[in-house]
């Protein structure tokens, strides 16, 4: 094999897919390089989470100025309604385990971003710091609710996604969420 053909050969493991058909543009990814390995749709799949979660972000934080916060992350958002979940105070560690937020400094800034909006308060449990949702906080979750319902909900209710094919990927997440999860501490070993 003369040199110009190694450069210009692709290499494809069994599990890769072959070359697009005419016409074709082969797998949508963000990074070509990792799709060359024996688990291109797990490529795919990660680009569309990219995007989904990006998306989502967006999403969450113009919802939520919609509904009368403006100023916030997406992280706040997600620590609003963690923290309005059943209207009971939530500890500041199950806050962190319930969002996987490894960082605790993340969450303490997010409730007190919260707290001087008036959202949140801050309590305690003995000696742990608890977080409990204010009547704004809760006015402000089920105005949020309303623009969901509004312009998320029933727009996405219309199409053929059904809410069991929902569940499934949501099922799918949360299993591959505890792979990455492995493969981040075997990573973190190395």
């Amino acid at each position: 094999m003369s040199r110009r053909d190694r450069t210009t050969t692709p290499t494809r493991t069994p599990d890769a897919p072959a070359t697009p058909a005419a016409g074709g543009v082969g797998p949508v990814v963000s990074s070509a390089h990792l799709a060359e390995t024996g688990l291109p749709a797990l490529s795919e799949f990660e680009f569309g989470l990219i995007l989904a979660s990006h998306a989502f972000e967006r999403w969450m934080v113009r919802c939520m100025a919609a509904a009368g916060v403006p100023d916030v992350s997406a992280l706040d958002v997600l620590i609003l309604h963690t923290v309005n979940h059943r209207g009971r105070p939530k500890k500041l560690a199950d806050i962190c385990l319930v969002l996987s937020i490894e960082d605790t400094h993340l969450v303490s800034y997010g409730v007190k971003k919260l707290e001087a909006a008036g959202l949140v308060a801050s309590g305690r449990a003995g000696k742990e710091k608890t977080v409990e949702i204010t009547e704004r906080g809760r006015s402000m979750c089920l105005r949020y609710r309303e623009i969901r319902d509004a312009l998320l909900t029933k727009p996405l209710s219309a199409t053929a996604l059904d809410g069991a094919r929902l569940s499934e990927l949501a099922a799918m997440l949360r299993g591959l969420s505890g792979h990455y999860d492995q493969a981040a501490r075997a990573a973190a070993s190395l």
